[in-house]
Formats: structure tokens, sequence, C-alpha cells
């Protein structure tokens, strides 16, 4: 019976053409990771690889048993789907899944190192930059390309109760002021033209 250090290290080997992983104690398993990615978990000996977009649609129709974790007393499924014999028989089809998923892994960590980063400018929290990022705002450079006033009209086509302290949060992040403390002449430009933008929006409603 091969032994749980064998096993890791069969897991291992047979994934080396990923990169160099690395395995770590997590869910009272180990986690494999490539960089910072944890793209799959070993569960009680077993393979689970962390689904994404891309690696979805084949996990599910293998019909993959998900992983699944007790969290005080309730049980709760992961997104991670269990390596079945009939893929280990397959090693260069499950090397390419496992590299989806790994893809996968790396685009999640992007996209969240570029909303922590949106996250560090002045007034914008949790709600703010979600908004963004639904209106295709996802990070700190497309943010400045797009200005203030474009970024309102955007988050305004989500939500149609945004107003003016919106407007004001936007330019402040983008100058380095909490709203409040944005300078009078610069307050006093925005509301001109927000009521003017708001208003056309109203006559292009009613039309």
């Amino acid at each position: 019976m091969m032994t749980k250090k064998g096993r890791i290290e069969r897991i291992t080997q047979l994934l080396n053409p990923l990169g160099a992983i690395k395995v770590r104690t997590q869910f009272g398993g180990y986690s494999l990771s490539v960089g910072k990615a944890v793209f799959a978990v070993v569960a009680e000996g077993e393979l689970y690889l962390r689904a994404c977009e891309a690696s979805k649609p084949y996990l599910c129709e293998r019909k993959l048993q998900t992983l699944e974790l007790q969290k005080r007393g309730v049980p709760v499924r992961l997104d991670y789907y269990r390596v079945n014999e009939t893929l280990w028989r397959e090693p260069e089809q499950l090397v390419a899944i496992s590299r989806l998923c790994l893809q996968g892994a790396q685009y999640h960590n992007e996209l969240s190192k570029q909303a922590v980063g949106m996250r560090s400018l002045p007034n914008i929290g949790h709600q703010l930059e979600r908004l963004l990022r639904e209106a295709g705002i996802k990070n700190i450079s497309m943010f400045k390309a797009e200005g203030a006033k474009a970024c309102w009209l955007k988050l305004r086509a989500l939500n149609k109760h945004l107003g003016l302290n919106t407007l004001y949060a936007l330019e402040g992040a983008l100058s380095g002021f909490h709203y409040q403390a944005l300078p009078g002449e610069v307050k006093a430009e925005l509301r001109s033209w927000y009521e003017a933008k708001v208003d056309q929006l109203e006559r292009q409603r009613y039309r």
C-alpha cells in the first residue's frame, strides 16, 4: 500500500510539467501550488483539482466527486473535484486539465491583487470596487484612464440610484483625497457637471 508521502511524490512527479510544485498543509490535507497559485489539494490521499471557468466543464463532464468539508458540523462542498481512476489512467489528459486549473488559479490571484490595489485608494470600499469591476474597470490603470466622470456614468448605468457623493468619491480616489476633503472649486465643477448630466439622462429616459 502506498504511503502518504509516496502518494504525494507520485502526484508531484506526474504534474511536474506544470512547474515547481510546492506542497503545504491545508484542509487537513495538503495544497499543491505553483508559485502562489493553489490549483489542487490532496485530502485523505485523493487528488482534488480546483475548478475554474475553463476546467469546470471537463471536470463536470466526467462526473467527478467534489470535496466536502465539515464546518461547524455542517457539510460544505468546495469547488474541488476528485481525480478518479479513469482520469489517472489518462496522464496526459490529467496534466492538461491540471494546467487549466493552474491558469485559473493564477488568473484569480491576479484579479485579487488588482482588487486590493483598487481598495488601497481613498473612498474605494468593497462595494464600490465591486461595482467598478462590474462596469469593466478592473484595476487602477483603467480607473485613471477613464477618469471619475466616465466611471460614474458607467456605474450609473448599473445602478441609477448612485448620486453626487459617488462622483465625489471617485474624484477623490483619483486625486488622493477623502471625498469630503475635495477642494471647493473641484466640488462645484463636479456638482455642475452632475446636475447637467442627470437632467440629460432624465430627458432621455422620457423620450
